[in-house]
């Protein structure tokens, strides 16, 4: 069986919407290092969406980061703070999962809730 572009950009798009889901139940019980992880991934399967729809495939964290960058943010298609708030969550996503002893706090990790809601809002429009 072979999935199809819109298919899959469907999907990535309902996977970022459903981890967002996830993010909101963490941040009620006060998780919030989990909570981040669901932010940035949430946020991620949107830029995922955005970047197969126009034809790019990147295979790393990383390589999303870039080509994002490169085709969305440098030409204004996204804003510039929206670019830094994604780049945020992603440091954030790798200091909460990986680095010892640190916690994430509410006051944090709640705007980027707000964020990734309209972020998600925003790549959806772009498609469509």
């Amino acid at each position: 069986m072979t999935i199809g572009k819109e298919d899959l950009v469907k999907y990535r798009i309902e996977r970022a919407k459903e981890t967002l889901e996830d993010a909101q139940l963490l941040i009620k019980n006060e998780r919030w290092n989990s909570a981040i992880n669901r932010l940035y991934y949430s946020a991620f399967y949107a830029v995922i969406a955005l970047l197969l729809n126009e034809n790019h495939k990147p295979t790393t964290h990383n390589g999303v980061k870039f080509i994002f960058s490169k085709h969305f943010i440098k030409t204004n298609i996204i804003s510039q703070e929206f670019g830094k708030r994604y780049s945020q969550l992603f440091a954030w996503r790798q200091k909460g999962d990986y680095a010892d002893l640190f916690n994430f706090t509410e006051e944090r990790v709640l705007p980027y809730y707000d964020f990734v809601k309209k972020f998600i809002k925003q790549i959806e429009e772009i498609i469509t």
